[in-house]
């Protein structure tokens, strides 16, 4: 785990990025990672002094396995509240299956899935503000529902999730193989590059720290 800007943590689970965000009402998650690996995010909280407890909001990306695996579990031992876009939250409850024609997304789906859970507050509003600090930015393509976050702290922090994703210190597709849309995802990426942020952060990938939406603008380019 390493410290992107203050009180802004990266916990690497496997292929796949947490970020927890120390705030003065306690600790948000964005994202939860792989199942089965509440374990590895309770020793990171433990390795910045919090505790599970101290968790008060996970704030989801979007709905595949891989963003949300301990969510449940999280949520059950924390009360932390949940929020998710009204176009995934179906998935992540449980009330609909993922929609997805991906041959890839259909096998990995058939061995791994996320433990249902209720979402507490579905994002609907475009640009509006769950928790103070953090507005939520629709960015579908990915999946539906997919939502990135910027935060405004250190002249602005992006949470990416899977509209791109870190690498080589610079900005790049996120899994396109695992997407719904192309087209709207290549709009999200162009939509994000209009936003000022100095960092950047992705579910897949390394962080960005400095300059991140000048790469985020060169990478929009080559999509158009």
């Amino acid at each position: 785990m390493r410290e992107v800007i203050d009180g802004v943590f990266e916990l690497s689970l496997g292929f796949v990025n947490v970020h927890l965000v120390v705030t003065d009402d306690g600790v948000v998650l964005v994202d939860t990672g792989l199942p089965r690996r509440s374990k590895q995010i309770e020793k990171a909280l433990l390795g910045i002094r919090k505790s599970i407890g101290e968790v008060r909001s996970i704030l989801l990306t979007h709905h595949h396995f891989d963003h949300t695996g301990n969510v449940a579990d999280l949520r059950t031992r924390s009360g932390a509240r949940v929020f998710a876009h009204a176009a995934d939250a179906p998935v992540i409850s449980g009330a609909t299956r993922p929609e997805t024609t991906r041959p890839l997304v259909k096998l990995v789906s058939r061995f791994m899935a996320a433990e249902p859970t209720k979402i507490d507050q579905v994002i609907s509003v475009d640009g509006s503000e769950p928790l103070p600090g953090f507005t939520a930015l629709h960015t579908p393509g990915h999946t539906r529902g997919h939502v990135s976050y910027l935060l405004d702290r250190a002249d602005g922090l992006l949470f990416a999730g899977d509209a791109a994703a870190g690498r080589k210190g610079g900005v790049s597709s996120a899994p396109r193989a695992a997407a719904v849309d192309l087209a709207e995802l290549d709009r999200s990426v162009a939509k994000l590059a209009s936003y000022d942020f100095e960092h950047a952060v992705f579910g897949h990938g390394r962080a960005v720290s400095g300059g991140a939406v000048e790469k985020f603008r060169g990478y929009a380019a080559t999509l158009s």
